[in-house]
């Protein structure tokens, strides 16, 4: 029977495809109990499980240290699941379950596992709270063994390129390694938002995904038919001759456009009045570059360091983020890479950091981005002093997120110059003149512009977070998402005042956010005075083409009107206005 579930959009494109299921095997266990004589060859089923996840973990680590950037974020993660897999309170319960009722060992598993997670519900440590999910995922794995369920993520003979649609309640970040190495067509899952890891991933693979489904995954079997509109946010189940024939055609005509951009990589981005615009690319790890060079950007508009701090629990050392900014830089030899420091909380959490992870009442109004690391000084210093040593092998600039008050630039800059003072003492080469430049994503910023052109040699807007702090949304949160509004007046005239006060001022300014890697409002932000976007490599040859049919002079005028107007709904039905 054909329905269809609708979520939340998080990267674009149509999917058809065949499902597999690869979480949550937890929801599927029933009990029943083992003749007596067959108890021993129960437990020799339930040992045997474990050895074989074992073997999993050890082959995924070894798969981890394999691609490049992967080891750093995803080893300590492995080992902390091959740690648990061995812990007694967790498999040594089972086995006396086993005995004492005769049970089968999925259910004597899960009874232990739901024990331990009741206990770390009650834990006040936040770090050590979160350690519950670590067990789940763990007896996760054992589950598919014992189920007869493989956990590798595998292709079914003869499917095509595109044939695997991957359906999960959530992800962890382990099963997300096969995703760099295995072509997949793309997937869904129950939890997540706009700035989800799932969405993240996808964008970065350039995959269509639908996210926030709620109960996808239980409704939906291995194998089932499905069509994933990213575009609209839709998965269709099991759809109809007549509905398959239709998406099939939209995917080619899709498939045909995007061939068709390819040819703009090399076309230099100038407006129909000769005027140059810059187009960067945003990235997350270093093996993103080779995507950077597939659409031929013009630099790194914004590193985003946190992603080097995520998914494990220790942290990378001076040296590692060294090695992994130096990669960048050197693999962009004359363009410009502009690294961010550290932005972590609210939404995006590391483990290693044990002071983010503290209770908040409101993570995002709380000790995020430069606020922490002006309360670590140790682990901002580090940070600095790694960036700065990479900065003598090509253009890095360094980029200051979540800045509001005059003295948390002063603040800045002081520790920037202590990590030079150190660096200099131990006689260790960098660029003195490095330039460092200051995110615009929090309306008292925009709204007192001052210090920031008068302390720092460049700004970026950061209009995620912008459009977040303005409007009191919760970006992340699905009971919301739909206020998300990029075209509120309030949101589109601090934008325009940035842009036009840094212009004024000769200071450059970009837009890094998502707002720059949509196509239908390039025309809005040329007709600002913007002249550099920063968006996700995916989406810079379509924004390149947009360009390329703009008057940059005429866009001008047409959007000075179009800011006069105070309801989002008359903005965007005026957009089309800047089409001709």
């Amino acid at each position: 029977m054909t329905f269809a579930l609708h979520g939340l959009a998080v990267s674009p494109g149509i999917a058809i495809g065949h499902a597999h299921l690869v979480s949550h095997a937890t929801m599927e266990v029933a009990q029943y109990q083992v003749r007596e004589r067959d108890v021993e060859a129960e437990l020799a089923r339930f040992d045997a499980a474990l050895t074989t996840v074992q073997t999993e973990l050890v082959l995924l680590k070894t798969e981890a240290e394999a691609s490049p950037g992967a080891a750093a974020e995803l080893s300590a993660f492995v080992d902390l699941q091959s740690m648990f897999l061995a812990d007694p309170l967790l498999v040594d319960a089972p086995r006396e379950l086993i005995r004492a009722r005769r049970c089968n060992a999925e259910w004597a598993l899960v009874q232990q596992m739901e024990h331990l997670t009741d206990q770390f519900d009650e834990m006040e440590d936040a770090y050590l709270r979160e350690r519950k999910q670590d067990i789940v995922q763990v007896v996760e794995r054992i589950l598919k063994v014992l189920l007869g369920k493989s956990r590798k993520i595998t292709r079914r003979k003869g499917a095509d390129d595109d044939d695997l649609i991957i359906v999960a309640h959530d992800l962890s970040p382990a099963d997300t390694i096969q995703f760099k190495q295995l072509k997949i067509g793309g997937f869904v899952t129950d939890l997540g938002g706009a700035t989800s890891h799932t969405a993240i991933v996808a964008r970065s693979l350039a995959i269509p995904a639908v996210v926030g489904l709620h109960h996808a995954r239980p409704m939906l079997r291995d194998d089932d038919l499905l069509i994933i509109d990213g575009t609209r946010g839709v998965l269709i189940v099991d759809p109809d001759a007549r509905v398959l024939e239709e998406y099939r055609l939209r995917k080619s005509e899709m498939e045909l456009e995007r061939n068709k951009l390819k040819r703009l990589k090399s076309a230099r981005a100038i407006t129909l009045d000769d005027v140059e615009i810059s187009l960067v690319a945003n990235i997350e790890l270093p093996q993103d570059i080779d995507k950077v060079k597939e659409v031929g950007a013009a630099g790194i508009g914004l590193f985003r360091t946190e992603f080097l701090f995520m998914n494990r629990d220790e942290l990378p050392g001076e040296d590692e983020q060294f090695e992994a900014y130096r990669s960048v830089v050197k693999a962009l030899p004359g363009k410009p890479v502009t690294i961010r420091t550290l932005d972590l909380g609210a939404d995006k959490q590391a483990r290693a950091l044990r002071g983010a992870e503290r209770m908040e009442p409101n993570p995002a109004l709380g000790l995020r981005a430069i606020r922490y690391c002006l309360a670590e000084p140790q682990v901002f210093l580090a940070q600095l002093r790694a960036i700065l040593r990479a900065s003598q092998y090509g253009k890095i600039r360094m980029l200051i997120p979540m800045l509001a008050h005059a003295h948390e630039i002063e603040q800045s800059l002081e520790m920037i110059e202590q990590a030079k003072a150190q660096l200099r003492e131990s006689r260790t080469k960098f660029d003195e003149n490095i330039e460092v430049g200051g995110m615009i994503e929090i309306p008292a910023a925009a709204l007192a512009l001052g210090p920031f052109l008068k302390r720092l040699q460049f700004l970026s807007i950061g209009t995620n977070d912008l459009i977040q702090y303005t409007l009191a949304i919760d970006r992340t949160d699905e009971a919301v998402a739909h206020l998300y509004e990029p075209l509120h007046p309030a949101v589109l005239r601090l934008v325009a005042l940035t842009i036009e006060r840094s212009e004024r001022a000769g200071l450059p300014v970009a837009v890094c956010g998502e707002m720059a890697g949509d196509a239908s409002l390039t025309r809005l932000l040329l007709g600002m005075g913007l002249r550099q976007f920063s968006m996700h490599p995916s989406q810079l040859l379509e924004v390149k083409q947009q360009i390329l049919r703009s008057d940059f002079s005429r866009l001008r005028a047409k959007v000075a009107r179009l800011l006069r107007f105070d309801d989002a709904a008359q903005v965007r039905e005026q957009l089309v206005s800047l089409d001709g």
